[in-house]
């Protein structure tokens, strides 16, 4: 048969004679229902199973990010304190600043005049060593003099005792000086014109210079060496202005000047 004849089969309705297979294909339809009806009640009337399910949370929530590491913290610096504030200074009133200054220069002028003083004191003390140095200077060379005058005097007296003088020059027998009594003549002479009552120890002599006229008459005199006993140094010089006059030498002359040497138990 060909295409066009069965094309045409197909849109010719059937004969009546079919009608017992569309009733059975309908039962067969009929009874599906049923038992999809009766198996739908069935399901329903039912006890369900229980059902178990894990709560999460009570309402939904959304994850949160993934935390980020926060970068590190540098180290805190240190904090350095503030500097105190320097106390304001309170000026002082111009009379206490008066005072003050008043004061300093007060204890400067006390300060220079007793530098002063002691600058003073010192040229005075310097002043006083120099003067006493030239004073034994002159008093040394006055002894020496005195000592030179005494010990010609001394070698004068002693030569009328013997042959000649030593290391005299001359070819007299004796020098034209005091004998050797002659001083001893002066001293009993002076000796009931001396008061003296004081009493030292031992025989300390004064020397003395006598310078007379040619009649004896004493003109002056002068302590030549101080026996060291002021009071006898005294006494001897007044039996001498007492005397007023010498007693003549043995051979009739008074030596001038005349040295004699004199302690208070001669």
């Amino acid at each position: 048969m060909s295409t066009a004849a069965l094309t045409r089969d197909a849109l010719i309705p059937r004969s009546p004679d079919g009608t017992g297979r569309g009733l059975g294909l309908a039962l067969l339809v009929h009874a599906l229902l049923v038992v999809a009806i009766a198996f739908g009640v069935h399901w329903r009337a039912s006890t369900p199973a229980g059902v178990e399910a894990e709560l999460w949370a009570s309402v939904p929530q959304i994850a949160a990010p993934k935390p980020v590491e926060p970068e590190p913290t540098p180290p805190p610096k240190k904090i350095e304190p503030p500097a105190p504030k320097p106390e304001p200074v309170q000026k002082a009133p111009d009379a206490q600043i008066a005072i003050e200054k008043a004061k300093r220069e007060e204890d400067k002028r006390k300060e220079d005049a007793k530098l002063e003083d002691l600058k003073r004191e010192k040229e005075a003390q310097d002043q006083k060593k120099k003067e006493a140095a030239e004073k034994l200077k002159r008093e040394q060379a006055d002894q020496a003099a005195e000592k030179k005058r005494r010990d010609d005097q001394l070698a004068r007296m002693a030569a009328l005792a013997g042959n000649g003088e030593p290391n005299s020059p001359g070819t007299a027998a004796r020098t034209a000086g005091p004998s050797a009594s002659y001083a001893g003549k002066i001293i009993g002479r002076l000796r009931p014109l001396s008061v003296f009552g004081d009493a030292v120890a031992g025989n300390p002599k004064a020397e003395v210079e006598i310078r007379v006229g040619p009649d004896g008459t004493i003109l002056g005199r002068k302590l030549l060496k101080s026996s060291g006993v002021p009071a006898w140094d005294d006494a001897v010089l007044r039996a001498i202005d007492k005397a007023e006059t010498l007693p003549r030498d043995t051979d009739g002359r008074v030596q001038n000047p005349t040295l004699i040497v004199w302690g208070p138990k001669d």
